[in-house]
């Protein structure tokens, strides 16, 4: 991988690895418009100004806007949120391994 291709991926993760910004675009995965105290029950153990924070950051990124309904994500928040599918099932199968090691 270029430096180039570092930065940018390096720049995503920052991005990302801010508090609850990843459960933020997660909330919204299944492309519904959500209130923002929607959002924040969806996130959930999120305080209002954290909400705030990570919906201004993804907004400024081009990954959330704000339309007639409420908080969704862009097209590129989807291209993302597509890419991370993967996500849960892997989530699912890590879960089972954890729980056979405790056995």
């Amino acid at each position: 991988m270029s430096s180039k291709e570092n930065a940018a991926v390096g720049k995503l993760l920052s991005l990302l690895e801010s508090r609850y910004a990843i459960r933020v675009l997660w909330a919204l995965k299944d492309g519904h418009a959500q209130t923002f105290r929607l959002l924040q029950d969806s996130v959930g153990g999120i305080t209002p100004n954290t909400l705030n924070t990570r919906i201004k950051a993804l907004r400024e990124a081009g990954l959330l806007t704000h339309g007639s309904e409420g908080y969704i994500v862009t097209p590129l928040g989807a291209d993302l949120l597509k890419r991370l599918g993967d996500l849960q099932a892997f989530a699912n199968k890590w879960t089972a391994l954890q729980a056979a090691k405790t056995k």
